[in-house]
């Protein structure tokens, strides 16, 4: 399996993603800069965090109309695995890949400490190495990251199963005195109808390994790869 990395001018977690899915997962891995226009080969595709184009305008508002963004999304409609940390959520609901919008953190802080996540989908690529209800500590590192979107949006979500991480207590209660930005329902992370996109605000790729102190982000990246593999036999 080759898992494609893309990088726009400022993206600054690309070899952070690029270590886990090569030398910790053990797959191949490609960096796609942001003007290319073919993914020959590619099986997969991560968009890093980072800072894309400088966050002007709004954060991902300049690189969903890289050229590379349209074949994400064509990647995304036929269905094969888009995953979008941080930064890379931000471009993909800019691009209307994912639904609602990423604002100002509630209190006009940036925000870079371990945060507790309650699992709040197993039913995805993504999350099939966890149990529903699991609490796992992913760091996060953004400035907006609150989740907002409408109301028929936030219902659709849920009822459908499509909200895949909440900011919670190391308990798993997930309440407000859990919620680090101000996301509706404390969502860190959600799922498209087809649920091979997932977005996320806390970056897995941070704790994926021993070193880092925590292992908790690696089986996100192991999902992907495994079905990857189950979908090619």
């Amino acid at each position: 399996m080759t898992i494609g990395v893309v990088v726009f001018p400022g993206s600054n977690c690309d070899h952070d993603v690029y270590h886990v899915i090569k030398h910790v997962c053990g797959e191949d891995a490609r960096f796609l800069w942001h003007k290319d226009r073919e993914l020959s080969g590619i099986d997969g595709l991560v968009l890093p965090g980072g800072f894309s184009y400088g966050d002007y305008l709004r954060c991902g508002a300049i690189a969903r109309v890289s050229p590379i963004m349209a074949e994400v999304r064509r990647f995304a409609e036929q269905g094969r695995p888009v995953l979008g940390i941080c930064n890379g959520f931000q471009v993909l609901v800019e691009a209307g890949i994912l639904p609602g919008a990423l604002v100002h953190n509630r209190d006009q802080h940036f925000i870079c400490r371990p945060m507790h996540l309650r699992v709040a989908s197993a039913a995805s690529p993504y999350t099939q190495g966890y149990a529903k209800g699991q609490v796992v500590n992913f760091p996060i590192a953004h400035a907006d990251g609150n989740y907002q979107a409408l109301p028929d949006t936030i219902q659709e979500l849920e009822d459908n199963d499509r909200v895949a991480f909440r900011y919670a207590r190391p308990d798993g209660t997930v309440d407000d005195a859990a919620n680090p930005n101000g996301s509706i329902h404390n969502i860190a992370g959600i799922l498209n109808a087809g649920r091979n996109v997932l977005g996320l605000m806390p970056h897995p790729e941070r704790a994926a390994e021993p070193e880092l102190g925590c292992t908790d982000g690696r089986a996100l990246f192991m999902g992907m790869i495994s079905n990857l593999v189950e979908h090619s036999a």
